[in-house]
C-alpha cells in the first residue's frame, strides 16, 4: 500500500522547530470549504497577541481560481472568521480559525452553505435543536487501496469487524486514536468512536444549532491533518468500495427541547410524518451532487434503506429514519436520520431537517424568508 513522502520525513526534526519560543505572537491557521463543496483549504497568518473573540480575527482573502471557485481575472476571495478553537497542532495558544467565503461581492461563494444554515437556525433558537452526526469514513493508501487490505484480493466476510479488536479486525487504530484526542481537545466533544466493517466511525455533538455543522466541518479538517502526519488518506466518499461492503454514511440524529421532555415522543413522530412528505428534498440535500453520490449507497442492502421509498421504524437500521428503541421505551428523546451521505455538508444536512420538521415547509424546493 502506498504512503505518501512526506510522511517518511523524520517527525523529531520537525518538532525542534515545532518547540522554538514564539513569544507573544500567535498563528492562527484560517480553513474554509473550497469550491467542491467537499474539500478542505487553509493557510496560516501571524498574529500580535493571542485572539480572544472572533472580533479579534483580521479578514483575509486568497486566490479563489485555485480552489474552484473564482475566475483568474477576479479571483480575490474573502475569509470571513466564524468561528475559533484551539490548535491540537501547535498547541495553545495557537488556533484554528473556521471561515466563511465571500465572493468579490460580499455575497456568499456557491459552497457557503453555512450563512443561510445559521438564519434558519435563528428562526427556531427557542425550540433549541440538538444535533449529532456519525461521521463514517474509510482509510485509504496514497493509491487509493483500502487501508489494511491485501494487495490483491480483499479481507474476510463482514462480521467480526463491528467494534473489533486485533490485528486481523482493526486497521489504522493510531489515526483513529490520535484523532479523537485531537477533537476532544479541539472542540471539548466526541460522543465515541468506533470500527464499522473495515471503515471507522466518530460522532461530533451534541450540539445546538449552527454550532453542529462548524464542529463537524474542524472535525473532519483534523482527521486530514492527522491522516497526513501518517501518510494515508481518509475518504469520506459514501461507497468507496463497490461490491458487497457497507457503504459510508452521516447519521444524523436530532432532536428537540418538546421531543427531549417528557412526551416528547408525540413531537418525534409528528416530525417523521413531516419527513416522509418531503423525501425527495431530503435526499437531494443529503449529499453534494444531489443524490447521485447517495444512489451508490442507499440500496436497501447493507444497513441502509432504498432511496426512492421513505421509511421509519424502532432500532431499524434498514429504515430511512430509526427511533432508538429507548426513545420508544421512555416516550422521549431524538430520532436518527439515517439518509445523509459521509460526504454530506452539515450545514445543508442540519438546516433541511429544521425546515422540514420546525418550520414545518412542504414544497419540494426551500422557501426563501425575507
Amino acid at each position: 500500500m502506498a504512503t505518501s513522502a512526506s510522511s517518511k520525513l523524520s517527525k523529531a526534526v520537525k518538532q525542534q522547530y515545532m518547540d522554538l519560543p514564539q513569544g507573544d505572537q500567535v498563528q492562527a491557521m484560517y480553513i474554509w470549504i473550497d469550491g467542491t463543496g467537499e474539500g478542505l483549504r487553509c493557510k496560516t497568518r501571524t498574529l500580535d497577541s493571542e485572539p480572544k473573540t472572533l472580533e479579534d480575527l483580521p479578514e483575509w482573502n486568497f486566490d479563489g481560481s485555485s480552489t474552484y471557485q473564482s475566475e483568474g481575472s477576479n479571483s480575490d476571495m474573502y475569509l470571513i472568521p466564524q468561528a475559533m478553537f484551539r490548535d491540537p497542532f501547535r498547541k495553545d495558544p495557537n488556533k484554528l480559525v473556521l471561515c466563511e467565503v465571500l465572493k468579490y461581492n460580499r455575497k456568499p461563494a456557491e459552497t457557503n452553505l453555512r450563512q443561510m444554515c445559521k438564519k434558519i437556525m435563528g428562526m427556531v433558537q427557542n425550540q433549541h435543536p440538538w444535533f449529532g452526526m456519525e461521521q463514517e469514513y474509510t482509510l485509504l493508501g496514497t493509491d487509493s487501496h483500502p487501508f489494511g487490505w491485501p494487495s490483491n484480493g480483499f479481507p474476510g466476510p463482514q462480521g467480526p469487524y463491528y467494534c473489533g479488536v486485533g490485528a486481523d479486525k482493526a486497521y489504522g487504530r493510531d489515526v483513529v486514536e490520535f484523532n479523537f484526542n485531537c477533537v476532544c481537545v479541539c472542540l471539548c466533544m466526541c460522543m465515541y468512536i468506533c470500527l464499522v466493517v473495515l471503515q471507522w466511525e466518530f460522532q461530533v455533538g451534541p450540539c445546538e444549532g449552527i454550532d453542529m455543522g462548524d464542529h463537524l466541518w474542524i472535525a473532519r479538517f483534523l482527521l486530514h491533518r492527522v491522516c497526513e502526519d501518517f501518510g494515508i488518506v481518509a475518504s469520506f466518499d459514501p461507497k468507496p468500495i463497490p461490491g458487497n461492503w457497507n457503504g459510508a454514511g452521516c447519521h444524523t440524529n436530532f432532536s428537540t427541547k418538546e421531543m427531549r421532555e417528557e412526551g416528547g415522543l408525540k413531537y418525534i413522530e409528528e416530525s417523521i410524518e413531516r419527513l416522509a412528505k418531503r423525501h425527495q428534498y431530503h435526499i437531494r440535500a443529503y449529499d453534494p451532487k444531489g443524490g447521485l453520490d447517495n444512489a451508490r449507497r442507499l440500496t436497501g442492502h447493507h444497513e441502509t434503506s432504498n432511496i426512492n421509498e421513505f421509511s421509519a421504524g424502532v432500532a431499524n437500521r434498514g429504515a430511512s429514519i430509526r427511533i432508538p428503541r429507548s426513545v420508544g421505551q421512555e416516550m422521549k428523546g431524538y430520532f436518527e436520520d439515517r439518509r445523509p451521505s459521509a460526504n454530506c455538508d452539515p450545514y445543508a444536512v442540519t438546516e433541511a431537517l429544521v425546515r422540514t420538521c420546525l418550520l414545518n415547509e412542504e414544497s419540494e424546493e426551500p422557501v426563501k424568508y425575507k
